[in-house]
């Protein structure tokens, strides 16, 4: 067993600034007491943050599933549906991709993921005609959206580099890149649940191209499918030794596998216990990047509130629309007053903030809460077909 007075020792050096090794964080992850790694993650985070560290932050935003059609066929993915499947499988046109900034900005969003499958017959081309539109008639909006392995498929689709892809979608308007497609990095774990993907070597690759090419990315973790204590540690300093070369990634957002619909049998979601330690973990090795992000999405709204005490910053998004996740088996619903309400009992002063993290309105006083119920979260629409369907943005989704 790992001496008590070693880990603390470690904690205490990580508390006060210094960096931390691999070795040294899987020890900690493995062994450290949960309270004592909590304790040590906030005081990173009061310290990074001195000056607003009373503050947690919300994003407004809505995931638009353009397609479902992907040629991966990841083994975790309750939502794709093979190329030639032609009942299951769908796409939307640009009209109904439109209504849907249109809607995102008459709830005071700011912000649109658009991802979806990987799609044969979408290149290069495809997302620079629907980003260009995007930002034509919805300046307003970032589109912060794909990620590395959707880079890597419509480049080979297009006969492009991945660098030539990047920078035509960035000129077309795409802001900055999401973490998807991260999924497991290391090599073991990544084919047993992605085989058909890129390497990991490769999706931080591309991230690495993108970064240099001035395209901001956030950073991500897939946990609970079957992957060690080991193959997670080796997956976040795969990422700090990239973010030392290029300082790109804004943020790090682990969440939890859900286990329904798809083809990964008998592996469970990681508990919520080795879940709060990964976001103290994280925040005391990844010293290199700004912020921790809670996923009360995978987790739920209790266990996303207790993120802030062990490191998080952030609490994500008031996701107006969401399907992929769902479509696997997560059920958490919430609005933007009940996540208001969760950073505030956490003993933190909710704000609502840009992509970029910048604070946009700060919730000062419980009595100008917003009240706009219309603002709600997660509703999804998995049971469309042609992705026609319209579901409405008024009532909070509790099925």
């Amino acid at each position: 067993m790992t001496d008590q007075a070693v880990l603390q020792s470690v904690l205490d050096r990580a508390a006060a600034g210094g960096r931390i090794t691999k070795e040294e964080a899987l020890d900690l992850y493995r062994h450290a007491p949960l309270h004592a790694l909590g304790q040590a993650a906030d005081a990173v985070r009061r310290r990074r943050y001195a000056g607003t560290e009373h503050i947690a932050t919300y994003i407004i935003e809505r995931n638009i599933n353009y397609t479902n059609v992907c040629v991966t066929a990841c083994k975790f993915c309750a939502f794709y549906a093979a190329p030639k499947d032609a009942k299951k499988g769908w796409s939307r046109d640009l009209d109904d991709i439109l209504r849907r900034c249109a809607e995102t900005v008459e709830l005071g969003g700011t912000q649109i993921m658009f991802q979806g499958g990987h799609h044969p017959d979408y290149g290069v081309e495809y997302y620079e005609h629907h980003f260009s539109a995007i930002k034509k008639d919805f300046p307003q909006l970032v589109i912060h959206s794909l990620g590395a392995s959707e880079v890597e498929h419509m480049a080979r689709i297009s006969g492009v580099s991945a660098e030539e892809a990047i920078q035509r979608i960035h000129a077309a308007g795409l802001d900055s890149f999401a973490g998807a497609g991260a999924e497991l990095l290391p090599e073991r774990p990544r084919t047993a649940i992605a085989p058909l993907k890129e390497s990991g070597e490769r999706w931080l690759e591309i991230m690495e191209i993108a970064h240099k090419l001035g395209v901001e990315s956030t950073s991500t973790m897939l946990m609970g499918t079957g992957e060690t204590n080991a193959e997670r540690i080796e997956h976040i300093a795969m990422i700090r030794d990239t973010q030392d070369r290029t300082g790109g990634f804004r943020a790090f957002i682990p969440y939890t596998y859900q286990p329904e619909n798809n083809r990964l049998k008998g592996r469970t979601q990681a508990t919520i216990f080795e879940y709060l330690r990964m976001i103290a973990i994280a925040r005391l090795f990844l010293d290199n990047i700004a912020h921790i992000q809670g996923s009360w999405l995978t987790v739920g709204k209790e266990a996303g509130q207790l993120s802030l005490h062990y490191g998080a910053d952030d609490l994500g998004s008031i996701m107006l629309e969401e399907n992929v996740v769902s479509s696997a088996g997560a059920k958490h619903r919430s609005n933007r007053q009940e996540i208001i309400d969760l950073i505030r009992k956490a003993g933190r002063t909710p704000a609502q903030r840009a992509t970029t993290y910048e604070h946009l309105l700060v919730h000062d006083d419980p009595a100008n809460d917003p009240v706009d119920e219309r603002v709600v979260s997660h509703i999804s629409s998995t049971a469309i077909e042609g992705g026609t369907a319209h579901p409405e943005l008024k009532l909070i989704s509790t099925n």
